[in-house]
């Protein structure tokens, strides 16, 4: 792998590569990546799935190269809202919209926290909660940064930031950060400060499989209440403390808390008719009728715009002071963003709304591109000269063309290295028969029988995979009297804190969804066994899905085939690759699905996965166990 990256590098081609879990591919692109920094003077961007691969570069592969290779200029950034904003900051000093004595508290904390960080950012708050309100009021996004014009400009964080990319050969930031930002210089007009990624010649995307979601979500729009209450109480914090706040400002920001709260209330809270019969998914339902509704509730809608343009006429009025001018900008944006989610009739984009629940509500009203291909293949693939793509799961039945054409990645080398993990004597993928298809009454029965059966002869140890929260509770509610095991649910606890309980916690099972279907990783007897419940299709009915598969329908295709298919093996290989993380890692895979044997679809899945030796005998689980 690391011979084909230098060539692909050299020769300024791009690069698919499928390596299978444990191959080393994390050093594989470092080392070229170095080696072209060396030779060329060409900066690398290396952008990984999650913050913590992200930090484990950094923190544990750069010091493992530095200790043979000597000192090496390489950093990592993260995205603005994980920087503490030093002008709010103080702005916030005494002013009346803290709430309570929880986020007094955190207040002081943090206060003291700026004297003597390095970095500002917020993950070394160990004691600062990851849902704290109070973060959303001091991080250093950019929709109220007054940039140069700032007083603690030079002492900015993301100044500093910045300034450390500029010195480094290799800068190791996440999909999230790196799309935000190209989506950033695209509505600036490629302006050269508008993002605060530093320019490269090679990008290197590990975790490649998520890319098209990730480039969706940030070359899409996304509005809420929580954002329009934001830009109201940030007009009213900022201009309080540099003392340019006035009733006419404050009239108007009332009046866009107000205007706001009303077109929200107003909005669809399920799908209407037109034949969806969506109930629901996790609070998403299609926006299709939005003709409709501005015809009945026009005028909330244009009382927002208005309100919005009277913001922005008090804040031009302003022009003395520093805060008004990024202020104006920001509700300018905002009303351009509305405009756009309510009136467009962009054919390639699908609208949406989702309900979130949690310490706040919140209604968001969405926009996202049905096909992101051509946008990444100009902005991306035809921008730079050599990219290289890499992750344990690419290919479906060996080849890489799903992804390909999902992204528009046209001309591109393909390398295909497996994993060095002895798959048939390490795992054994266990197909219960005689399971009930899952969409029928008797499989929610059914799946708790054999979760329960398996479970006693793991001792535990298990990962229980769901496609849906209602299903995971569900069960989870049914066995938590039934087995003797710790068993751990989602939802309970951070992500991050249920991981580390499960680790030190014997014989424990831990239930999840979609986020523990992939970045996480237990070695040893921790987790001896993954169990899932269905095959992992996407939701037909979600607003994306439905509007990309009738998009492929349209244009000839076979959704079902060509996306849901695909899409569903790619999420499977990552479930199962859960279990085996070592060379010394053994353990037992089991799906309750039955769709994998009786329908012809069922090949593709089995074609795709690693080499596991398969069994549908009970007995051959409890001998496969009684040999550890």
């Amino acid at each position: 792998m690391a011979q084909a990256v230098e060539r692909a590098l050299a020769d300024q081609r791009h690069l698919i590569v499928e390596a299978g879990t444990g191959t080393g591919k994390t050093l594989a692109y470092l080392l070229p990546a170095l080696r072209a920094c060396a030779s060329t003077g060409q900066r690398v961007i290396v952008s990984t799935g999650t913050r913590n691969l992200q930090e484990q570069l950094f923190f544990k592969d750069i010091p493992f190269l530095e200790s043979l290779l000597g000192p090496l200029a390489v950093c990592y950034m993260k995205g603005r809202a994980n920087y503490l904003c030093r002008h709010k900051l103080f702005a916030l000093r005494n002013q009346p919209i803290l709430s309570g004595l929880e986020e007094v508290s955190q207040y002081q904390a943090i206060a003291d926290w700026e004297k003597t960080t390095e970095t500002g950012d917020r993950v070394e708050l160990d004691d600062l909660p990851e849902a704290s309100l109070l973060w959303a009021k001091l991080d250093a996004r950019s929709e109220a940064c007054l940039g140069q014009t700032c007083p603690d400009y030079q002492r900015c964080f993301i100044t500093e930031m910045r300034r450390r990319a500029a010195e480094s050969d290799v800068v190791i930031v996440n999909h999230h950060l790196f799309f935000a930002d190209m989506a950033v210089r695209q509505q600036a007009g490629g302006a050269p400060d508008a993002g605060v990624l530093p320019e490269a010649g090679v990008i290197i995307f590990d975790e490649a499989h998520e890319l098209e979601d990730t480039a969706s979500s940030y070359f899409g729009v996304s509005l809420s209440n929580v954002r329009f209450e934001e830009l109201a109480r940030d007009v009213e914090t900022l201009l309080r403390a540099s003392k340019e706040l006035n009733a006419e400002v404050v009239t108007a920001a009332q009046m866009i808390r107000e205007r706001a709260r009303m077109f929200f209330a107003v909005l669809p809270t399920r799908a209407e008719s037109r034949g969806h019969g969506f109930t629901g998914t996790d609070g998403r339902i299609p926006f299709t009728n939005r003709e409709e509704f501005l015809e009945a509730q026009g005028d909330v809608y244009l009382g927002v715009l208005n309100a919005l343009h009277r913001m922005e006429g008090e804040l031009e009025r302003l022009k003395g002071a520093e805060e008004a001018q990024p202020l104006r900008r920001r509700t300018s944006a905002v009303r351009e963003q509305l405009k756009f989610l309510m009136e467009s009739q962009n054919h390639n984009t699908v609208f949406w709304l989702e309900r979130r629940s949690g310490r706040q509500m919140s209604t968001h009203l969405q926009a996202t591109p049905i096909d992101v291909s051509d946008i990444l293949r100009e902005l991306l693939f035809e921008a730079y000269p050599s990219i290289v793509l890499t992750s344990a799961t690419l290919t479906v039945q060996g080849g890489f063309s799903h992804f390909r054409k999902r992204l528009g990645l046209d001309e591109a080398r393909e390398l295909v290295v497996p994993s060095h993990f002895r798959y048939p004597q390490q795992a054994l993928l266990y197909l219960p028969p005689d399971m009930p298809d899952p969409r029928e009454p008797e499989f929610q029965d059914q799946a708790a029988r054999r979760i329960r059966q398996m479970l006693e002869i793991t001792r535990g140890r298990a990962f229980c995979l769901f496609t849906s929260y209602s299903q995971m509770r569900e069960l989870y509610e049914r066995l938590l009297c039934e087995v003797n095991f710790p068993l751990l649910l989602q939802g309970t606890a951070p992500r991050k804190a249920l991981l580390e309980e499960f680790r030190v916690t014997p014989n424990a099972v831990l239930f999840g969804t979609s986020s523990f279907w992939q970045g996480v990783d237990v070695q040893g007897e921790a987790l001896s066994c993954v169990i899932v419940d269905r095959l992992p299709f996407a939701v037909p009915s979600d607003p994306v899905v439905q509007a990309r598969m009738r998009a492929i329908e349209e244009a000839g295709g076979k959704p079902f085939f060509e996306y849901q298919v695909p899409s569903a093996v790619i999420t499977l290989k990552q479930g199962f690759g859960r279990l085996i993380r070592s060379l010394d890692d053994r353990g037992v895979l089991m799906l309750l699905d039955p769709r994998l044997e009786r329908q012809r679809y069922g090949r593709i899945f089995l074609e795709s996965l690693p080499p596991y030796r398969l069994t549908r005998e009970i007995r051959d689980v409890e001998a496969f166990f009684a040999r550890a």
